[in-house]
């Protein structure tokens, strides 16, 4: 049986983060971006689209999905996957948020 080690890492705070808004981070190489939604819920994802390689971060949230700047393809934000009729998807992140400190972590 093998065991996956999770690392438990502080990217961001909430304070960081406006609502329906979003803030990009640098981890392991990989640019993601963080959405904090309406409901106080943060998310996270690759920060390219995968059709044309848009920056996500610079789209607009619309409830819990990403609109691409580029061409418009919407991006859940829970699940990755985009809404028919365009198909892809993103790797998605979990995040855990520190209620005492306002931390946000990524669990990788």
């Amino acid at each position: 049986m093998t065991t996956t080690k999770t690392t438990r890492l502080l990217v961001a705070h909430l304070s960081d983060i406006d609502v329906r808004s979003s803030r990009t981070v640098q981890v392991q190489g990989n640019d993601i971006a963080l959405f904090r939604l309406t409901d106080g819920s943060v998310y996270a994802i690759d920060n390219k689209c995968p059709h044309k390689g848009g920056v996500l971060s610079e789209g607009m949230v619309c409830g819990s999905h990403i609109h691409c700047p580029l061409h418009d393809m919407k991006i859940n934000l829970r699940t990755g996957k985009a809404e028919e009729p365009d198909d892809g998807c993103v790797t998605t992140y979990d995040v855990e948020i520190d209620s005492a400190s306002g931390g946000v972590y990524l669990n990788l």
